[in-house]
């Protein structure tokens, strides 16, 4: 009798440690590692995802963070790979994701799909260097948490969404290098929480700066190569905050010489390939400019002397209707 006690012991210790050990030391939530799985097959099974099998801790995979609290899926960074494939729905079955980067898949195409607004929790969305094409979705306005959103580096075409503006937590909103089109939004003049730093640039964007961006205190602004017109008054003063600008290469056309005051913030101003006349403004020499290039425009004048106007070459200031003055050819 002892001895069938003792191997029916032996038998079941046995089975345990057989049959148990991965789900005793798994972390990986069960459903979340189902979704991944998902989510690798309708990837086409890249080989960026070959640590994602069934048996193994999902915590530990490739391109996947949990978090240290309630061992959910809180990151999910692909970062190159070739994967020819569409943004799968099952993606939004990641109720706790916080961070979502796809980037540098040039083979990833289609659009964003509606799922994503199931992530509530989603602070960065990072979807960059794709071949996504389509408008932007007024729907991203649905992820309230979202902190950071960089679309850069796609096909994206159509305008900018309004809705864009009522993020409440946003900070930075990349949508450069796509092919948007059409005005700035008048909401980006009244946005409902922070003031986010916008980068804008290489799109086909055109219109006159909307007149309520001059309510609002933009830290960084880059505006630069695309088809925008007018003044841009809006952005400077004594009052505002804006540390760097950027709007080379557009189609602006103002007198310089009528901007008299300048944040004491401004660090970078770049102005290049415009149509801005007049002459440059003797406040600038107060300014504590890393960075400045008024080049490629219609200015005229004596550079002034002092602060740090000086610091900079010829190609700062080359290539204006009648502009002199150190670095420039003196005078006359």
């Amino acid at each position: 009798m002892k001895t069938s006690f003792f191997t029916f012991i032996t038998f079941t210790s046995a089975l345990l440690c057989s049959t148990f050990p991965l789900s005793l030391s798994q972390r990986c939530n069960v459903k979340d590692q189902i979704t991944l799985l998902r989510i690798k097959n309708s990837l086409g099974n890249p080989s960026v995802l070959s640590s994602w099998t069934s048996t193994s801790d999902c915590c530990n995979w490739r391109c996947v963070e949990c978090d240290l609290y309630n061992d959910r899926i809180k990151s999910l960074t692909i970062y190159s790979g070739n994967i020819s494939a569409t943004i799968p729905d099952t993606l939004g079955n990641l109720p706790y994701l916080e961070t979502l980067i796809l980037r540098k898949l040039t083979n990833l195409t289609g659009q964003i799909p509606p799922a994503i607004t199931k992530l509530s929790h989603l602070k960065t969305l990072a979807i960059s260097w794709t071949n996504l094409s389509g408008p932007i979705p007024s729907f991203l306005s649905q992820l309230t948490s979202l902190t950071t959103l960089d679309l850069s580096y796609n096909n994206f075409s159509g305008s900018i969404p309004p809705e864009l503006a009522t993020l409440p937590n946003l900070e930075s909103l990349h949508l450069d290098r796509n092919a948007l089109i059409g005005p700035i939004p008048e909401s980006f003049g009244n946005f409902t929480g922070k003031v986010p730093a916008i980068y804008l640039s290489h799109n086909l964007l055109s219109g006159t700066i909307p007149i309520s961006m001059a309510q609002v205190n933009f830290t960084r602004l880059d505006l630069s190569r695309n088809k925008l017109q007018g003044d841009l008054s809006v952005f400077f003063g004594t009052n505002k905050t804006i540390e760097t600008a950027d709007f080379s290469r557009n189609m602006f056309e103002f007198n310089f010489s009528t901007l008299n005051e300048f944040p004491s913030s401004l660090s970078v101003l770049d102005l290049n390939h415009n149509s801005i006349y007049g002459s440059l403004p003797e406040t600038l020499i107060g300014l504590e400019l890393q960075s400045l290039n008024v080049s490629y425009n219609r200015l005229c004048g004596e550079i002034p002397v002092g602060g740090r106007l000086q610091n900079y070459d010829n190609t700062a200031y080359f290539h204006n209707r009648c502009l002199c003055g150190f670095p420039l050819p003196a005078c006359f």
